[in-house]
């Protein structure tokens, strides 16, 4: 192919799927700046990318027209999952998300149904119409050096904007409005990638004097909890007795800031475990397991290690989901049991139990042993989605005192399985006070419900969560004082005298 020819081949695919991908950015649920009011470097960083997306397609499929298609429709992906994660997690699109993509295909549950039947069909329905159309309609031409030279241009032009200086707030919705979503991805990766040597924590001191006999430690990190009776009147008063009844007589309770909202377990179980707030964390407040949690910073477990405890994660799901099996130990912890240890969920049930897991973590702690233990628990049960699951009429009365209106059954499952976590604070405070040694409880939720019917219809929960700390010798209720996650950690082991209060 001439020069000449190949110049007119790409001009009007290149241009024209240029002003098409900005106009994807247009059906974004937070919709980004126009171009015109970026900044230039945002732009051309854009402009730069979308030549390289059209320079390898078309070297793959050798048709300009079908090349610029599929470079728009993965474009077009990215908005559709943009979207959906909008609607559910109230937060856009990330560089971090990327390994979802993967991590949806290995556990489907987790992320398919928010997507969504019908954005799911679209999506395949739009792509095997491009990929025929493409096919049938448009004959090969190509120039492998003018493919090359325009790929590499492009490569050019997206390095020498991207490596300028942009104000990157790490705040998804101000960068993604300001810049655009392919500068803010770009952003976000590079700022990733920049990690240098691990950041101080609240634990990077020298372990506190012990008291005389050290007490045995369990954190919950409870799936999806929050007390949500003060939102919806509709509910039982005892819908929450134990976890009641440990208030009552806590060292502290209250609502607990989370940086999550529906999802991104991760975040609060960092946060609390590492005592770094979002601020500090930077570009990794998105997923701090991928690289941050990795650099061997100092952490609550590794502070009790120290001590002489002995410290074990118990989480009923796969190790390798987030990494956790290779990034726990990094944090501190001397074993991980994760799913291969259990039998499986309850029949029916998608996910090990919040009382089967009870069971465990209190056979752990009945166990002879001389040395003080730390568990940390990660409950799955109340995982979701709570859209896919079935409730009768027994379901509602035993959590509701009142019916509920039809589109808000979410809120009936979701309580069903709060029952079971509060018999799981039971079981737990009842093992900890008979052991001999003094013990210590910690229980929070790690960000709300995604539950966006009920929302709709009954009103929607601030986005906090709760937490209380509890000890058996605990004689008179804390009044409620609201905490962050990244406090929690340091609040628990202060009132078990183990560091100074921050």
């Amino acid at each position: 192919m001439a020069p000449d020819e190949f110049a007119a081949a790409a001009a009007v695919p290149l241009a024209g799927g240029l002003a098409l991908s900005w106009a994807l950015e247009a059906c974004l649920s937070l919709r980004p700046r126009p171009p015109w009011r970026r900044p230039a470097s945002a732009v051309l960083l854009h402009a730069g990318l979308w030549m390289l997306a059209f320079a390898l397609a078309w070297a793959l499929v050798r048709r300009p027209y079908f090349a610029a298609a599929l470079a728009l429709a993965g474009a077009g992906l990215i908005v559709v999952v943009d979207n959906a994660k909008y609607q559910a997690l109230r937060e856009p699109f990330v560089w971090a998300d990327f390994e979802y993509f993967t991590d949806a295909l290995r556990h489907p549950r987790l992320y398919l149904p928010f997507l969504g039947l019908w954005r799911a069909l679209g999506a395949a329905a739009g792509a095997g119409a491009a990929l025929a159309a493409g096919l049938m309609l448009e004959a090969p031409g190509l120039s492998w050096a003018g493919v090359c030279a325009l790929g590499l241009g492009g490569a050019a032009i997206a390095a020498a904007a991207g490596s300028r200086p942009r104000r990157i707030t790490f705040e998804a919705r101000k960068d993604l409005r300001r810049l655009g979503l392919a500068a803010a991805l770009w952003g976000y990766a590079r700022s990733e990638r920049q990690t240098k040597a691990p950041p101080a924590t609240p634990f990077s001191v020298p372990p506190a004097a012990p008291p005389e006999a050290l007490p045995d430690l369990v954190s919950v990190q409870s799936e999806s909890f929050f007390d949500p009776r003060a939102r919806y009147p509709q509910l039982r008063p005892g819908l929450l007795a134990e976890f009641d009844a440990l208030r009552a007589r806590a060292c502290a309770h209250g609502p607990l800031r989370v940086a999550s909202w529906g999802a991104n377990t991760v975040r609060t179980e960092f946060a609390f475990l590492s005592g770094l707030d979002a601020g500090r964390q930077g570009v990794h407040r998105y997923q701090p397991y991928r690289r941050l949690a990795r650099t061997g910073l100092a952490s609550l477990a590794g502070y009790l290690r120290g001590l002489g405890y002995r410290t074990v994660c118990v989480h009923p799901y796969h190790g390798g989901f987030y990494g956790r099996d290779r990034v726990l130990p990094l944090l501190g912890f001397d074993e991980f049991i994760d799913i291969s240890a259990f039998e499986g969920g309850a029949p029916g049930q998608p996910y090990v139990g919040d009382r089967e897991l009870a069971a465990r973590v209190t056979g752990l702690l009945a166990r002879e042993r001389a040395e003080p233990l730390y568990v940390h628990v990660i409950t799955m049960e109340n995982h979701g989605p709570l859209h896919w699951e079935r409730v009768d009429a027994a379901d509602e009365a035993a959590v509701c005192r009142e019916p509920l209106p039809a589109d808000c059954r979410d809120l009936v499952a979701y309580c069903r399985h709060l029952r079971n976590a509060d018999a799981m604070f039971g079981m737990l405070a009842s093992a900890l006070a008979a052991l001999p040694r003094p013990a210590g409880l910690c229980v929070y939720g790690d960000h709300v419900p995604i539950m966006p019917g009920v929302y709709r219809r009954l009103g929607e929960p601030s986005g906090e969560t709760d937490y209380l700390i509890w000890r058996p010798d605990g004689t008179a209720r804390a009044p409620a004082a609201p905490l962050a996650a990244s406090d929690l950690g340091q609040a628990f082991l202060a009132h078990m005298g183990l560091m100074p209060a921050a």
